[in-house]
């Protein structure tokens, strides 16, 4: 099957091209240009929307197995494609966990039958995620694993990080750390700063974050192996990781939607809404401005969802008593596109869709980093945004099963509107059709 996109601003991975038109046949880009012959393709047509390479989220929650209830992997593949990601990593942190190779291809095999976003699994250090035993990595890397990681919590001891690090080296997937202290974390409900002083709900501090990333810097320094932090959070991460970039570690990380978009301040005005409680937590404004910085310098590699779907019934509930956890995959990106015209217009758009696509990509096994880009041989999945859709956040009409989210009646201005897995149309805003 030939589709040509004609009429477009493409953003390939990288920038913004000249060119305005895709032709995909059986899968794979063939051709970027502008004025391509038509013949026997199926013509999309852009009337100026942007099209980009479809976008990877490197930190998604689903459940399953274990907690269907709340999510499961079709459902999850679904909400994906609804939001303009093609590729999402889903987190071990299952019941049971994912540490061994027939959970993996589990995985792979439960979410491909949702013919939505493609599911890569991310599997356990430890087995079980006890923080005891390291997992079979090499094995699970041939099952598919992509990364290694006990998210949820942090890798328990310095020891079993330092085996990880010297186990997977160069070769093997890169382990993800879920940076906190325990001890520090421990009893937590939000930052600790403004909104616990005046809440009088217990803290949780940037120190927290800080010292697992500091622990994580110096294994890598002894090692030689690589790290990736996730869901960072306090400027005192961003400035750790940005000093060990330039000390030439191999150390990434990511940050979320919402923590580049909210902040301490939301969880005050919402009156201690559940729908805002999130770990790590909703930090102060300096900490929000520090991500920003982060991500034009380059300190921060990709912007991650972590999708944390619960059940209506587990979320709302008091804040004390609530859950941690943000579900988003629908409305992600409409979040940060708005925030972002409205609160950083001078940030490049380049800059926000490359830590969406080419960013994160470049973080996967090499068989996937050919993701997140528009360019001869890669394959065909796009998504197709509208600058000036404007649309109210209904969580009642998501494809997700989960109905909490902080945004919810909010409306948002630059939405996706198409989504494309191996040129094959997985997602349309009922809108355009």
């Amino acid at each position: 099957m030939k589709l040509l996109f004609k009429g477009f601003k493409i953003f390939d991975g990288e920038d913004f091209i000249s060119a305005d038109s895709v032709l995909a046949e059986e899968g794979k880009i063939v051709k970027t240009g502008s004025g391509l012959d038509e013949s026997g393709a199926e013509v999309i047509e852009g009337n100026g929307r942007l099209l980009t390479p479809g976008f990877v989220d490197l930190h998604a929650h689903f459940r399953d197995p274990g907690g269907e209830w709340n999510e499961d992997l079709q459902s999850g593949a679904l909400a994906g494609a609804a939001g303009g990601f093609t590729t999402l990593v889903a987190m071990p942190n299952t019941k049971p966990a994912i540490s061994e190779p027939a959970l993996i291809e589990y995985v792979i095999s439960h979410g491909a039958a949702a013919h939505a976003s493609r599911i890569l699994p991310a599997g356990c250090v430890s087995k079980g995620r006890a923080g005891k035993e390291i997992c079979e990595m090499e094995k699970m890397t041939e099952a598919g694993a992509v990364f290694f990681t006990d998210d949820g919590a942090p890798i328990a001891t310095s020891h079993l990080m330092r085996l990880a690090l010297l186990y997977t080296g160069k070769k093997l997937p890169r382990v993800m750390e879920h940076p906190e202290e325990i001890s520090l974390f421990q009893g937590g409900q939000v930052h600790e700063g403004r909104v616990s002083a005046m809440s009088g709900l217990k803290g949780i501090p940037g120190a927290s974050e800080e010292i697992d990333v500091a622990r994580g810097i110096a294994l890598v320094r002894d090692t030689g192996g690589r790290i990736h932090f996730t869901h960072l959070s306090s400027a005192g991460a961003v400035e750790l990781i940005r000093n060990a970039k330039r000390a030439g570690l191999d150390v990434t990380c990511d940050t979320t939607f919402h923590h580049l978009t909210l902040n301490e301040n939301a969880v005050i005005a919402s009156g201690y809404n559940s729908r805002f409680k999130v770990n790590p937590p909703l930090r102060s404004v300096n900490d929000q401005k520090a991500l920003w910085e982060g991500l034009i310098d380059g300190t921060i590699d990709a912007i991650v969802t972590d999708h944390a779907p619960w059940h209506l019934d587990e979320k709302d509930e008091p804040f004390q008593e609530a859950p941690f956890g943000i579900a988003s995959l629908e409305c992600a990106a409409a979040v940060l596109l708005d925030y972002r015209a409205r609160s950083y217009p001078e940030v490049p758009l380049q800059l926000i869709f490359k830590k969406m696509t080419s960013g994160p990509a470049a973080l996967l096994p090499e068989k996937w980093q050919h993701l997140g880009r528009i360019k001869e041989g890669s394959p065909a999945d796009l998504t197709v945004i509208d600058e000036a859709r404007t649309k109210i956040v209904d969580c009642k009409t998501w494809k997700s099963k989960a109905r909490c989210c902080p945004w919810e009646g909010t409306a948002l201005t630059g939405w996706p509107v198409m989504t494309f897995v191996g040129g094959k149309k997985i997602w349309q805003d009922e809108e355009e059709i």
